[in-house]
């Protein structure tokens, strides 16, 4: 049985655009995009989606770029970390 950290988000939804490959200073693979994730509501209203924005870094950023297409459904389990900096 896997054990869950604090820290562990789990999210299925749909890639709104195409992902693009790009490369740090440094050479190092990234792509970032947003998911399409539907929100459960009322039986008697229309579903709702919530927009997340991703950032996928290294192997996994070319897998994505290569083998995923706008629409296509991507599960990601991870930790969410926060763009924000503080000074």
């Amino acid at each position: 049985m896997a054990t869950l950290q604090l820290n562990d988000v789990r999210l299925c939804g749909r890639l709104t655009a195409d992902v693009e490959l790009k490369q740090t200073q440094n050479g190092t693979p990234v792509c970032s995009f947003s998911l399409a994730i539907n929100r459960r509501v009322a039986k008697d209203k229309p579903q709702e989606a919530d927009f997340i924005d991703c950032v996928a870094w290294r192997g996994t950023a070319e897998f994505i770029s290569k083998y995923f297409k706008k629409g296509s459904s991507l599960y990601i389990s991870k930790a969410i970390l926060d763009r924000k900096y503080r000074s």
